[in-house]
C-alpha cells in the first residue's frame, strides 16, 4: 500500500504518516511518529503537508490534568483524489508554461549558431543504429567511402537487409572502396541504385567507413571492437561531402 500512495503522488514519509494514522484512528505526533516510524520533527512537517490536501485533521483533546493536547485524525482516503487532481493540474500548468517559453528558449539557442550534435555507437547495434539513421534522412543521396571487407566480414547479410532498405526509400549512394575481390559492385550498380569506384588497398587503405548524407557524417570503424560516431553540422557535412566528391575524382582513374 505505502508504494501505491507514493505512485498516487504522496512523498514516502507522508505515505508512512498517513498509513500509522488510519491504523491509529487518531493520535498525538508522537504516538504517530512511533507507529510509522518516522522521527518526531519529520512526522509534524509531514503532518502539516497532509492537512493542507484534507488527508488529516486536527483536534484538541482534554487531558486527565485539566490540559490540552493537539490530537490528529486521519481523514476519508476519498480524499486522495484531490491529490491526483492536484498533480493533474500542476502537470498541466508544466506543459502550458513550456509551451510559451519553448519558442522564446528556441530563439535563444539558435542567437548562439548552430551547435554540432555528436552522437556516439557501440558494436554491432550501434552500427546497425548508424545505418537506420541514414534511412531516415530526407536526402537522397549518401556518399562515402569503405573497406567492402570490412563492411561484409562485419555484417555479411548487409546486402540482403541494409541494401534493399535503401534502395525502397530511393536513396542512392556514391561510394569509394576498396576489395579483396577487385571490382565486385560496378556490375550491380544500375539496379542498387548505387556509383561506385574501386581504388587499390596498397595505396589506399582504409581503416574506417566514411558516410555523409544532409547534415549528417559517420565514421565507423569495423575492426576489433566495432563502434561509430555521427556528427550534425552543416558544415562539417559540406565540407566532408566536398573533399568526398575531390576523391571520387581521383578515384574515377582506377575505375575506368
Amino acid at each position: 500500500m505505502l508504494e501505491q500512495l507514493i505512485k498516487i503522488g504522496l512523498s514516502e514519509n507522508e505515505a508512512k504518516v498517513y498509513l500509522a494514522l488510519l491504523e491509529l484512528g487518531s493520535g498525538t505526533a508522537q504516538q504517530i511518529a512511533q507507529k510509522a516510524n518516522v522521527g518526531r520533527p519529520t512526522t509534524y512537517v509531514q503532518l502539516e503537508n497532509l492537512m493542507k490536501i484534507g488527508l488529516v485533521s486536527s483536534f484538541e483533546k482534554e487531558t486527565t490534568s485539566g490540559t490540552e493536547k493537539t490530537l490528529f485524525r486521519a481523514e476519508d482516503p476519498e480524499h486522495l483524489k484531490n491529490v491526483v487532481e492536484k498533480i493533474n493540474r500542476a502537470a498541466k500548468a508544466r506543459k502550458d508554461a513550456l509551451s510559451k517559453a519553448l519558442p522564446e528558449l528556441g530563439n535563444l539557442f539558435a542567437a548562439k549558431g548552430e551547435r554540432p550534435r555528436v552522437r556516439f555507437f557501440e558494436g554491432m547495434g550501434g552500427i546497425k543504429a548508424i545505418q537506420n539513421e541514414f534511412l531516415k534522412t530526407a536526402n537522397k543521396l549518401i556518399e562515402g567511402i569503405t573497406s567492402w571487407d570490412d563492411v561484409l566480414q562485419l555484417l555479411p547479410a548487409h546486402q540482403k537487409t541494409y541494401r534493399p532498405k535503401r534502395i525502397k526509400k530511393g536513396i542512392k549512394t556514391r561510394m569509394i572502396y576498396t576489395s579483396s575481390r577487385g571490382s565486385i559492385l560496378k556490375k550491380e550498380d544500375a539496379t542498387a541504385l548505387r556509383e561506385s569506384y574501386l581504388v587499390p588497398a596498397d595505396a589506399f587503405p582504409i581503416k574506417a567507413d566514411v558516410a555523409v548524407s544532409g547534415n549528417m557524417v559517420s565514421l565507423v570503424v569495423f575492426k576489433e571492437k566495432p563502434f561509430g560516431i555521427i556528427i550534425e553540422n552543416k558544415h562539417i557535412a559540406e565540407t566532408m561531402r566536398s573533399l568526398l566528391r575531390l576523391a571520387v575524382e581521383s578515384a574515377k582513374k582506377y575505375s575506368n
